[in-house]
C-alpha cells in the first residue's frame, strides 16, 4: 500500500511496554518478522495515542482531523537486503474515529476496530480506558514521574528511549500482506509515567499468553509532537501462523 506523507501533531502518546517470553510471542508473529529480544525477553506493549490536525502534507492544518487510538505492539526484527531490520509488528489497531474503520487498510495501514474511549487528564495524572466492539478492552491510571520504573528490564531512560525510537516502522496485517508506516517525530523526548492500574484483554488472555509469560514492565509519555507518517514497502507472509 502506498499512501500520501501524512503530517499532524501527537498531543499525547503513552506507551505501555511488558516483557513476555520469547516462545509465547513466536506463536503471533508471522513470517518474515521475529522477536527482538532483550536481555532474554521480547518486549510487547500498547500505544495509546491521540492525533489532532491529520491530513495529507501540504495541506493546512485546520482541515485535519482528531482523534484516540490504540495499537498493540511488538518489537520485532527481519532480514531486508542482507540486513536485520527492526521496528514493531502491529496485530491489533483501535480508534474511536469512524473515518479510521471506513480507510483502514485501504488509505490506513490495517484493518481499525472502533472503539469507545474514556480519557481524563488532569495535571500530571491520566486515566484512560476504551472498549471496542468486540469487547477489547484497554485502562491504565498513571502519573507523570521523574524515574522509570526501577524494576524496569531497561534499567535506565537512556536505554527504553534509544529502544523505542528505533522501533519506528510499523506493520500491520492486511488480507494477504502487511501494511508499512513509519513515525517520523521531529523531536523524540520520552518522559516516565508511573502506573498504579493497567488492564489489558488482549495481553491477558491466557491462551496467547500463559499465566506467567508476560508481567508489565514500564509506561512512557509522549506530549505535543509534530511529525509525519510514510509509507513503508509492503511485506508478505511467507508461511501462515503456527
Amino acid at each position: 500500500m502506498k499512501i500520501p506523507i501524512i503530517r499532524g501533531v501527537i498531543d499525547r502518546r503513552m506507551l505501555i511496554n511488558f516483557t513476555a517470553d520469547p516462545q509465547a510471542v513466536e506463536k503471533i508473529v508471522p513470517s518474515p518478522f521475529r522477536p527482538k529480544i532483550y536481555k532474554g525477553k521480547a518486549i510487547v506493549g500498547i500505544c495509546l495515542i491521540r492525533l489532532k490536525e491529520v491530513r495529507p502534507k501540504g495541506l493546512p492544518s485546520w482541515i485535519g482531523v482528531s482523534s484516540e487510538n490504540g495499537a498493540h505492539r511488538i518489537a520485532v526484527e527481519w532480514d531486508e537486503n542482507s540486513q536485520v531490520k527492526e521496528g514493531v509488528f502491529i496485530p491489533r489497531r483501535d480508534t474511536s474515529l469512524m473515518l479510521n474503520t471506513l480507510l483502514g487498510g485501504r488509505l490506513f495501514p490495517g484493518k481499525h476496530h472502533r472503539a469507545k474511549f474514556h480519557v481524563v487528564e488532569q495535571g500530571s495524572d491520566y486515566h484512560i480506558d476504551f472498549t471496542s466492539e468486540d469487547h477489547t478492552q484497554i485502562a491504565i491510571d498513571a502519573k507523570e514521574t521523574t524515574h522509570l520504573n526501577p524494576d524496569s528490564i531497561f534499567g535506565s531512560m537512556e536505554n527504553v528511549s534509544d529502544f523505542f525510537e528505533k522501533g519506528a516502522i510499523g506493520y500491520s496485517p492486511n488480507q494477504q500482506k502487511f501494511d508499512g508506516l513509519k513515525l517520523k517525530a521531529y523531536t523524540w523526548k520520552v518522559r516516565p509515567l508511573t502506573v498504579s492500574h493497567v488492564k489489558s484483554s488482549f495481553f491477558e488472555d491466557e491462551k496467547i499468553f500463559p499465566k506467567g509469560s508476560i508481567h508489565f514492565d514500564n509506561a512512557l509519555l509522549m506530549t505535543n509532537i509534530e511529525h509525519e507518517w510514510q509509507s513503508e514497502t509492503d511485506k508478505f507472509p511467507l508461511q501462515p501462523l503456527c
